[in-house]
């Protein structure tokens, strides 16, 4: 997939995260907010609640989204859906049919259900269908923005991330087949939102590349799901990460700590810690800043 589309700026702000700003709620889940080309999106909920009061906190009105994009359907991502919803008729919604399928992560015999709450369900299914996109392949919501569809799974090394299931008792592993990534080009190249990362971040990462004739990778946001990862995976993930040179890794929710350190050190000041409140500014020219307030210790 290629185009020429215009190049617009984009502002992005983590809206939620499992660390947070001065004033705004912390929460285990993840949403971002993008704005770009007069067009406003809301990539993932969190569980509800940090979004409902971290939105306003930040100046941002999640019902006025033009579209709402599930990276995949656990509880932390998608938890936000029905309020939204509720109070959006026009808003297109973005995401895989297995998004509503029942998970669970099975730790010590005992099972945690992950799966969208009952609530979130029903509002999607009360939502007009014809909103309702099934994303089943590479999809663009407008000339610069686009979603991977599934990803191809190609690493050795990567995987889910966790115990997961599609049935209680264990016998039915979850690929997490609706995990999905958003990305964006601009003028120096692309900036790629990932919920989890479930599919393997560079499997996400070379999958987006796939779908822009091998553009840059310019900054990487949101959470990678490697907090489970041993050092054998996250070796392997800092030296595949090398070539692509991003300009900027953002790290948020899933990540954990080890990697964020691991991350540090490989990168240095181009990896950022995410947390909630935090916004960037990537604009026309190609150049990134940081719109006020940007939560970032000084050694970052």
């Amino acid at each position: 997939m290629s185009f020429d589309g215009p190049r617009q700026h984009l502002q992005l702000t983590i809206v939620v995260d499992n660390e947070a700003g001065a004033g705004l709620m912390a929460e285990h889940g993840l949403a971002l907010w993008l704005e770009t080309g007069g067009r406003r999106i809301l990539f993932d909920t969190g569980q509800g609640a940090a979004l409902l009061h971290n939105g306003p906190a930040l100046g941002i009105d999640p019902t006025s989204a033009d579209h709402l994009v599930l990276s995949h359907g656990h509880y932390d991502h998608s938890g936000g859906l029905a309020p939204v919803l509720r109070q959006s008729r026009a808003l297109q919604l973005h995401c895989h049919p297995a998004a509503v399928n029942p998970r669970y992560a099975i730790r010590n015999r005992i099972a945690k259900p992950l799966q969208m709450p009952r609530d979130a369900m029903a509002a999607l299914d009360r939502h007009p269908q014809e909103q309702v996109h099934w994303v089943q392949q590479p999809t663009m919501l407008d000339g610069i923005v686009g979603l991977t569809g599934p990803i191809a799974r190609e690493t050795a090394y990567e995987e889910t991330g966790g115990p997961f299931y599609l049935d209680q008792a264990g016998h039915r592993p979850d690929p997490v087949d609706d995990d999905l990534a958003l990305w964006v080009r601009t003028g120096k190249g692309l900036v790629v939102c990932v919920g989890c990362a479930h599919a393997g971040l560079i499997n996400t990462l070379q999958q987006v590349r796939r779908l822009n004739d091998g553009l840059p990778i310019r900054a990487v946001i949101g959470g990678f799901h490697l907090l489970n990862a041993d050092r054998r995976r996250l070796s392997q993930t800092i030296q595949a990460l090398r070539p692509l040179q991003p300009e900027l890794l953002l790290p948020c929710h899933c990540t954990g700590e080890q990697a964020v350190r691991a991350l540090k050190d490989a990168f240095g000041v181009r990896c950022r810690p995410g947390m909630a409140g935090m916004t960037l500014l990537f604009d026309q020219a190609g150049t990134a800043g940081a719109t006020p307030p940007l939560f970032v210790p000084p050694d970052c």
